[in-house]
């Protein structure tokens, strides 16, 4: 059986078992050269299933006598649970009748507890009240003999007594105890002189417990704010050596606020008190010493000292709030902060448009002397009205050119410096400025910078480059309009980025933020329309110059030649010049605009020099070679108007192009081009036109094709 016992392995796996069985029995496989014997092999199988039907009854019979036994105990742990939980409600009972029994006990203290106190206070009322009386008739005496009184060590519990006596004496009247009323409120002050300067040294020696010990007995007496003036006063000695006052302020209250709650049963009234006394001595006199120097001089410190104090105290009070100083220390501080600064608040924004406008004022006329120039006055009203709306309907020059010298009268520097000054004043207007008036004081301000960057620079320039464009038929025109585009367009970028960084935020959540808007659009409209009616009489001179040089350069034998087999050039001279000229505008034009404004002037631009190309070729007559030639001239001219980008003058120069081949084209294939794609869509008295300027026009041939 042990053997059996032997094979059985776990995982238990019924065909490894079996070969384990095999291979131990001798004859039961090739091991060592041995015969298979299927007999014995046999025979060992019935033995062992043999062995294994009496291992599987012993087996059995244990598992049965164990479950019996389980059951058993079982049995038997359930009744001891059924005894305990019987021993347990037993013991809870008993739980209950104690707690019960204790609470009737502790009832029964208590009342004979009450029973004591009330039998006892009385008594301790009553030996209290014969001390005061004993110490009261030394007073009525005279003569001070209780150690309490004389002996300096004792001076906390004759400082309690004395308190209490100069409560009594109050009560008493004034006719029959006015002798010890006075000898009372005498020693009365005495002790309160005493612990003061008994505080006092205790705060130089640094001793807090002491200090603590002191503040609290002066607590029950009238002096207890005069200590807690001299703890402040010493607090102060050496604290402010420094230059920056703020933060030796803000050093000092950290160190105060550790210290004032292990000294004083109100610490936050007491640090309170101490910020007081920071704001209305030391910093209201320096605030003073800085200000009233530069009040009436020198308006630009004044301006940077004031807003220079008054940011560096509410950065002082942002770090004050950290401290306990109250319920609401916000407004105490606020209220603070208004004590300095009211004085000088309240006509704040007068001195800042009065340093704005006469700093401004200076900035430009330092420009204008520097340019050597005399400002000319553009006048308002009456004439000078009629003159501009005149000027802006018929875009015609008013009064006599003026000669800027290639001067635009604009300067980025200016701008700059004007831009800077005002950013400075948002700035100091956003701290500076009461919350309700924040949006009126900004478009205050914001109307200062128009009224000196707009108006008088540059509205200004504008009028000064429009009084500079020569006329239309001047010759070898100086255009330098497009430079004051070109920089009034940059201007205009500077000015916009500045109302949306620096006055939008001050302004957004108010009315003023619309009335800012609608200025703001109508100075950029009100220039604009000068700028418009600048640009246009440019295109004018522009085509103007282009007039005068295909006058001077063209000749009327450039399209007629006298010798039709000897013409060597590609095109006139007059299409080289003039082409030159236009690529010169046209880079002009891009380098002084931008965004559609180019596309914009470059068409207009186009269009007229198409119309005056179309024009100027229909004064001449042609013939065949001359024809050609100014095919090869309005082909050049095209290329011309690729530079500028533009469908439109492209499509009209194509066109332009093909009324040219009319020019050449044999008498029997006039109809065929009349009728192709890029001439079908005109007018027949256009097309008629062009072929009138054949010098074989007159002929019966061409005559009767074209009818």
């Amino acid at each position: 059986m042990a053997t059996t016992a032997e094979l059985f392995e776990e995982p238990f796996v019924a065909d490894e078992y079996i070969e384990r069985l095999a291979w131990r029995t001798p004859g039961g496989g090739s091991r060592g050269g041995e015969a298979f014997d299927p007999k014995r092999l046999l025979e060992e199988f019935v033995n062992h299933i043999q062995e294994l039907q009496v291992m599987d009854e012993r087996i059995q019979r244990k598992v049965e006598k164990l479950e019996q036994q389980c059951q058993k105990e079982a049995k038997e742990f359930a009744k001891k649970v059924q005894e305990l939980q019987k021993s347990n409600q037993v013991a809870f009972q008993h739980f209950q009748e104690l707690d019960e029994h204790i609470s009737y006990v502790a009832t029964k203290v208590c009342h004979l507890g009450d029973q004591l106190e009330g039998v006892n206070t009385p008594r301790q009322r009553a030996v209290e009240a014969q001390k005061l009386m004993k110490y009261f008739n030394e007073f009525l005496d005279g003569e001070l003999k209780s150690d309490v009184f004389t002996n300096s060590e004792k001076i906390k519990e004759a400082a309690d007594i004395i308190q209490k006596l100069h409560l009594i004496a109050q009560e008493l009247p004034f006719d029959r105890f006015s002798e010890v009323k006075s000898k009372i409120a005498s020693k009365y002050h005495d002790l309160e002189c005493q612990l003061i300067q008994e505080f006092t040294s205790a705060q130089r020696r640094g001793e807090i417990s002491r200090m603590r010990e002191v503040a609290a007995v002066l607590l029950h007496f009238k002096g207890y704010s005069h200590c807690v003036d001299v703890y402040i006063k010493q607090c102060q000695e050496g604290a402010f050596l420094r230059n920056d006052v703020f933060e030796d302020a803000a050093i000092l209250c950290q160190r105060v606020n550790k210290q004032v709650g292990e000294v004083f049963s109100n610490p936050e009234t007491v640090l309170a008190k101490l910020i007081q006394n920071i704001f209305e001595v030391k910093l209201q006199s320096y605030v003073k010493d800085q200000l009233e120097e530069h009040r009436k001089s020198d308006a630009e410190q004044y301006l940077k000292n004031l807003y220079d104090l008054y940011t560096r105290t509410t950065n002082l009070s942002s770090k004050l709030m950290e401290f306990n100083l109250g319920t609401d220390k916000q407004t105490f501080l606020s209220k603070l902060i208004k004590s300095i600064f009211i004085s000088y608040l309240e006509n704040y924004i007068e001195v800042e448009i009065g340093y704005l406008k006469s700093r401004s004022a200076m900035i430009l006329q330092r420009y204008y002397d520097s340019k050597n120039h005399q400002k000319r006055s553009i006048g308002t009203g009456g004439i000078q009205d009629l003159k501009e709306r005149i000027r802006q309907r018929t875009n015609l020059p008013l009064g006599p050119s003026i000669d800027t010298h290639g001067e635009t009268f604009l300067s980025q520097e200016v701008v700059v410096n004007l831009l800077q000054e005002t950013k400075q004043a948002f700035e100091r207007c956003h701290r500076l400025s009461d919350p309700s008036d924040l949006p009126k004081n900004a478009f205050r301000i914001f109307s200062m910078l128009v009224e000196f960057l707009c108006t008088e620079h540059i509205d200004y320039a504008l009028e000064t480059g429009l009084a500079g464009i020569p006329s239309s038929d001047s010759k070898n025109a100086n255009l330098y309009f497009l430079d004051v585009v070109h920089q009034a367009n940059t201007i205009f970028h500077l000015f916009d980025k500045q109302f949306n960084d620096h006055l939008m935020p001050l302004i957004s959540s108010s009315p003023k933020l619309s009335e800012c808007l609608q200025k703001k659009k109508d100075i950029i409209e009100q220039m604009e329309v000068k700028l418009d009616m600048g640009i246009d009489r440019t295109l004018n001179c522009m085509i103007g110059q282009m007039k005068h040089i295909l006058a001077a350069e063209q000749k009327k034998t450039d399209f007629k030649p006298e010798d039709e087999n000897n013409v060597l050039i590609q095109y006139t001279n007059a299409c080289v010049k003039v082409c030159g000229y236009v690529r010169k505008q046209v880079e002009k034009i891009r380098n002084s605009m931008d965004g559609k404004n180019v596309d914009t002037v470059l068409m207009e631009l186009g269009v007229r020099f198409h119309r005056l190309i179309y024009e100027h070729l229909q004064q001449y007559s042609y013939s065949c070679m001359g024809g050609m030639l100014a095919i090869c001239d309005v082909a050049e001219y095209r290329k011309c108007a690729k530079d500028f980008k533009i469908a439109l003058v492209l499509q009209l120069f194509d066109t332009l192009h093909a009324l040219c081949n009319l020019l050449v084209v044999a008498p029997d294939n006039l109809k065929q081009v009349c009728s192709g794609e890029q001439l079908a869509n005109l007018d027949k008295n256009i097309l008629h036109s062009f072929v009138q300027l054949r010098v074989d026009y007159r002929s019966a041939r061409l005559a009767r094709h074209f009818s």
